[in-house]
């Protein structure tokens, strides 16, 4: 039933006493009868248009309910009324920093504390204007500056945390969440900033337990199920984390980073469509969202689109000059085209980005610019995974020509393969000290540094060979016509590879196939599963490195792999390869081609469908029943 009585008391003549009337207006302020209040406000203006706190009182009704020109316009009246009311200032200024107009507030803000030192509202929003201004630095003095005479204000500590994740401070950010949130166990605000900053530390399973309990306090706050989502995306819990999202965008269906998260959610779940759509949405309603433009270059390039991924990523590098992920995603994009020039350059980038930064520890000494070696000492130190290293192996010989004796830091693994490569004087494990250099360069910008191009790659038709000391018994071609190995899956920490490995059981066409002896390359947990679901070897027990797989490779008609390290192995070696690959490839595949001008052995079955493996496995199939001995 609507309340009608205390709105009756407001209509027609003003109400005699009109302290009254505005203690009944701010009761019902109080208790969320906000229309009600309004009348009242209205009552009290009727009889006295200049009353300073029926003024400032119904401008922050305004502010509450977002009517921010209507809060303004009142407060701004209220401050002529009674210009030493800080109250009224500091909420005039919080008016202008909500309709955007940050230096204004923040100089409305510092007018406030000028006169009022200790007005803390004024300090702790000043704080926040100027985080949302870029000036986290600034923020973060203020936020100090109130504690040091209010050391629990929780406003100031939440003000705290946020300012210095923005300024990438974490771990004093989680700091101040959690003193936060011994001071207000009861705060949702305090305890979903922690679970934000829990996740920037890379702790996702404490972020989603602060997150989860932060929804079960309020369930309607929808920073709270945003948070929440992306702890669970973090996690790889893609389901959960789409409903999640959806829910925070039903709560706010303006949260931009909310729509992007979700854009993104719906990416790794393979549906580009709907994720484009939800970027694109993330990105009408902040188009200053950096990593919304980011994004959208990701799945544009993941849908052939590369001229389109290349101008989001550079509407995201002009928002945000230093954001890496918009040059690695760009680099994407110009090496998909075969751009190399362009593409390396931004390759660099990668280096600052949080997933690689592991690979750049360590380093020390001049980094080698291309300049002449002239019998220098040149550290040559892998990065990211062991395919990458196989690949980029093949420019280790054009560094000796140049005069540098080239030391190679690799995974151990590695090491026997690659020690008889020309142009290696010395080959040691990247998890060792490094030993004696004159320069360093980081394996995967050689191709930079070496000006290479689609047409100048060195080596495709092979660089390496098996060990002959390795070398393993001839097959038996008296019950098969050919000798196919099979690797389906990748390392599964790599970032991909959900999407680049393959089901066991997709497999099924393929081992039905007759006059074939299949080889099991699948090293790792996957491998026994060719023998459990098909009934086919497992993998060899001699197989202990890449020496040893190379030896096994070498026996080998054809080798039918996943992007993974036993691709690169056969295509290194000159072994005919069929490469597996996912609708969006990595960059190194290019697009719309079945070969590649990294290693002439090599034939491409690409999805046509995002996720679709059966329908590649049926092709893989047919060229097999077609193909003879199925060189490449």
């Amino acid at each position: 039933m609507p309340d009608t009585h205390v709105a009756s008391e407001f209509c027609g003549l003003p109400p005699p006493d009109p302290l009254n009337a505005l203690a009944e207006a701010l009761a019902a302020h109080r208790e969320g009868r906000l229309d009600v209040a309004a009348r009242g406000y209205g009552a009290v203006l009727d009889a006295a248009p200049d009353h300073p706190l029926a003024l400032r009182l119904l401008g922050l009704l305004h502010l509450a309910r977002g009517e921010l020109r209507a809060a303004r316009e009142r407060l701004g009246r209220a401050v002529e009324a009674a210009p030493e009311d800080a109250d009224a200032r500091t909420a005039w200024a919080d008016a202008t920093a909500a309709l955007g107009e940050m230096a204004a507030a923040i100089a409305a803000y510092r007018m406030v504390l000028r006169d009022h030192p200790g007005q803390q509202a004024a300090r702790v929003n000043l704080a926040n204007a100027l985080r949302q201004s870029g000036d986290a630095a600034g923020a973060i003095t203020e936020c100090r500056i109130a504690l040091a005479t209010a050391p629990r204000l929780l406003q100031a500590h939440v003000t705290l945390g946020a300012s210095l994740l923005t300024a990438g401070k974490v771990i004093e950010a989680i700091g101040a969440y959690r003193t936060a949130v011994a001071i207000a166990p009861e705060s949702v605000v305090a305890r979903t900033g922690y679970a934000m900053a829990l996740l920037r530390e890379r702790r996702a399973v404490d972020a989603l337990d602060a997150a989860l309990r932060a929804c079960e306090m309020a369930p309607e706050f929808a920073e709270a199920w945003f948070v929440r989502g992306a702890a669970e995306r973090a996690l790889q819990r893609y389901l959960p984390a789409k409903e999640s999202l959806a829910q925070a965008l039903a709560l706010a269906p303006s949260h931009a980073h909310a729509r992007l998260a979700l854009g993104n959610t719906l990416a790794d779940l393979d549906d580009l469509a709907g994720a484009e759509g939800e970027v694109r949405a993330a990105i009408a309603l902040d188009p200053s969202l950096p990593e919304a433009h980011a994004s959208l270059g990701f799945l544009l390039t993941a849908r052939g689109d590369t001229a389109g991924a290349i101008a989001a990523c550079d509407a995201a590098i002009a928002i945000a000059p230093d954001f890496a992920r918009a040059y690695w995603n760009r680099s994407s994009a110009y090496l998909l085209d075969g751009d190399f020039a362009r593409g390396f350059a931004d390759y660099e980038e990668r280096r600052r980005d949080p997933m690689f930064a592991a690979d750049f520890a360590g380093a020390s000494g001049p980094e080698w610019d291309g300049a002449p070696l002239a019998g220098r000492r040149l550290l040559v130190l892998a990065e990211q995974g062991l395919g990458d290293t196989i690949q980029f192996a093949r420019f280790l010989p054009a560094l000796a020509d140049r005069g540098g004796r080239v030391i190679l830091a690799c995974a151990p693994t590695l090491i026997p393969l690659l020690r008889g490569l020309p142009g290696i004087a010395d080959i040691v494990s990247r998890d060792a000290p490094p030993p004696l250099h004159d320069c360093f360069v980081f394996q995967m910008s050689l191709p930079r540094l070496l000006g290479t191009t689609v047409t100048t790659i060195p080596m495709p038709d092979g660089y390496l060979t098996a060990d002959p000391a390795r070398a393993l018994l001839p097959p038996d071609r008296s019950t098969v016509q050919r000798r196919i190995g099979l690797a389906w899956a990748g390392n599964p920490e790599h970032h991909n590879d959900a999407r680049r490995s393959i089901p066991t059981r997709a497999l099924a066409p393929l081992v039905a196939l007759e006059g074939i002896e299949w080889v099991n390359l699948q090293r790792g947990a996957r491998g026994p599963e060719l023998t459990i679901m098909h009934r086919l070897p497992a993998p060899s027990a001699r197989i202990t490195d890449f020496a040893d797989t190379a030896a096994l490779v070498d026996t080998l008609d054809l080798v039918i792999a996943v992007d993974t390290s036993v691709a690169h192995l056969a295509g290194a070696m000159g072994t005919p390869v069929w490469v597996l690959l996912p609708h969006a490839p990595d960059w190194r595949w290019m697009l719309h081609r079945e070969d590649t001008p990294w290693y002439s052995s090599a034939r491409l079955f690409r999805q046509r469908r995002a996720g679709d493996w059966d329908e590649v496995i049926a092709r893989v199939a047919a060229a097999l029943d077609q193909g003879g001995r199925g060189s490449g």
